[in-house]
């Protein structure tokens, strides 16, 4: 045999044992670095590599809260494929794309650190550059499961989404560079806990630090009678039957933020007669009320109270407006019905405009702030001349 063909033959030896053991070399250095991540931890069972599609696949992650007592892990993934996104390369990009298969991510809120997992108390993107250096440019979720557990506190009220389905597009901006909002999102999932369904698309910018950002989110065909541990801590009332969809539209820009929150019920009951268990004589002319202001206030034809909710201001600071959402309730019930569905006039120049409206507004302050100080200065001048007068004539009168 050649020397030449020895060496060709210990080469590919070597490389088969190479990718025998880079697998083992590389769970202990992802396991390694999920070790411990403050007050978090992670663990991966096993990992796959796929050297020709340029991608490895991590099965069985899991990360849990390191003094939590939630039984619960924070995030649990069955099966990760990350890999370099073949698209944008073709394009002179090199990025990566990530598919998450069935995950399920469980968030606790608390008072209390032991019963809250929120995530918050971490840098993820941190640990996941280390996970997969290369930058992503997409992020996919595909059947997942997300909890949130007291949601509400006091009663307490949990919120699930399941068949959750989601997918964001060109985080890195590889494509449409000319674009203020570059970045594609789209989620979808039920809300089997309240018999209903969950629909979120929005155009987004992902490389600034508050996102800027254009969405459409709906919640359609939310049983009312699944509120009403709410309802009776609340309002005093039960909910006999009906349903809510509720529709959202938000433009924000720079953190300040233009939009709406628009509430349909639909065949909505409270007041039910012959009701007797475990209802007091408050809660019955209670029902009996807001079972007369429904009837008052709901449009006939349509069978549905609905309004529109304005929301405007900061991300630290969202304002509503009382008046006009007054006013949405009567114009549904009295002059033309909301439609289920989106008003599709709020877009990226709306939150602009709350913008330029803040600047005129910071200018009118700095201008009346300058009034009232020359008008300070003014009375400052007058008062001296005043006294100086008081003196000279004083003076004139002691000389006298």
């Amino acid at each position: 045999m050649k020397r030449t063909t020895k060496i060709l033959i210990a080469l590919v030896i070597l490389l088969v044992i190479a990718r025998l053991l880079l697998p083992y070399f590389v769970l202990r250095y992802v396991n390694k670095t999920l070790a411990d991540m403050g007050d978090y931890t992670g663990h991966v069972e096993d990992i796959d590599i796929h050297l020709i599609r340029g991608a490895y696949q991590i099965d069985d992650l899991r990360i849990r809260k390191v003094n939590g007592k939630i039984k619960k892990p924070f995030l649990f993934i069955p099966k990760t494929d990350l890999s370099i996104e073949w698209k944008a390369l073709f394009k002179g990009k090199l990025v990566s794309e990530v598919e998450c298969y069935e995950p399920e991510i469980n968030f606790a809120f608390s008072d209390s650190e032991a019963q809250s997992q929120t995530g918050s108390e971490v840098d993820w993107t941190a640990y996941l550059k280390k996970l997969l250096p290369i930058s992503i440019n997409r992020f996919a979720v595909i059947n997942g499961k997300v909890n949130l557990t007291s949601l509400i506190t006091q009663p307490r009220a949990d919120l699930s989404l399941q068949r959750f389905q989601g997918e964001v597009r060109n985080i890195r901006n590889v494509e449409d560079k000319t674009t203020k909002l570059p970045s594609p999102v789209t989620a979808s999932g039920d809300v089997p806990g309240y018999g209903g369904t969950m629909n979120f698309n929005a155009n987004m910018n992902l490389l600034k630090v508050v996102p800027d950002l254009d969405y459409n989110l709906r919640f359609s065909g939310l049983q009312l009678v699944k509120l009403n541990p709410l309802a009776r801590e609340y309002a005093n009332l039960d909910f006999e039957q009906g349903t809510v969809s509720v529709y959202s539209e938000m433009a924000m820009l720079d953190g300040k933020l233009n939009g709406y929150i628009k509430p349909l019920t639909k065949s909505m009951k409270i007041f039910k007669l012959n009701e007797h268990e475990g209802r007091s004589v408050g809660k019955f002319f209670t029902e009996l009320l807001a079972q007369a202001g429904t009837a008052v206030l709901k449009n006939q034809k349509h069978n549905q109270v609905a309004t529109r909710i304005p929301l405007n201001g900061t991300v630290e600071n969202i304002k509503t407006a009382v008046w006009p959402t007054i006013f949405g309730v009567l114009r549904n019930a009295y002059i033309e019905a909301f439609r289920s569905e989106f008003d599709n006039n709020i877009t990226l120049k709306d939150a602009f405009k709350t913008i330029k409206e803040d600047f005129k507004e910071k200018r009118a302050e700095r201008k009346a702030e300058k009034k009232a100080q020359r008008a300070e200065r003014k009375a400052e001048r007058q008062q001296k001349r005043a006294e100086r007068k008081a003196e000279r004539k004083a003076n004139r009168e002691q000389k006298k």
